[in-house]
């Protein structure tokens, strides 16, 4: 990078994907606390269900670890001191979030409302430094995709 880091900014050096050691020291110890935390809820909500994979996205948009089955169930970002994860709901997820609208927070509301749709649906970037922020973040991908009882 040719400049300080700025909070937000994303790993863009392509040689190779991150590792957990290098994702914990850009992220910070708060942010990382919750990647580690919504990475471990997807792979005990739904075990051996997706394969994450880093994807490089550019210098713009630097790597990403996605969780894709046949199609993208989230994207990780890892950000300089902060972590966002994006979720992209299409026409069926949409009308199952209309249905909860109530019962879903009023910041994941607004987050909702205020992103544009798309043809192929609402591309939601949520930035996460809250127990509660992640709770959104997992309510919506109970939506998308609902866990299976575990015997």
């Amino acid at each position: 990078m040719d400049h300080s880091p700025q909070v937000g900014d994303r790993l863009t050096d392509k040689s190779a994907p991150p590792d957990d050691a290098m994702i914990r020291d850009w992220l910070g110890p708060a942010a990382f606390e919750h990647w580690a935390a919504l990475r471990d809820w997807i792979d005990a909500s739904y075990p051996g269900v997706f394969a994450a994979d880093w994807i490089y996205g550019g210098k713009k948009h630097g790597w990403s670890l996605r969780y894709k089955k046949s199609r993208a169930f989230c994207t990780f970002l890892p950000e300089y001191r902060a972590f966002s994860a994006v979720v992209v709901l299409g026409a069926a997820e949409r009308e199952k979030v209309e249905a909860r609208r109530d019962e879903l927070s009023s910041r994941l509301m607004a987050l909702y409302d205020q992103t544009e749709t798309y043809h192929d649906g609402k591309w939601l970037k949520m930035r996460i430094s809250s127990a509660e922020e992640r709770r959104d973040v997992t309510e919506l991908l109970a939506l998308k995709r609902p866990r299976r009882a575990i015997a």
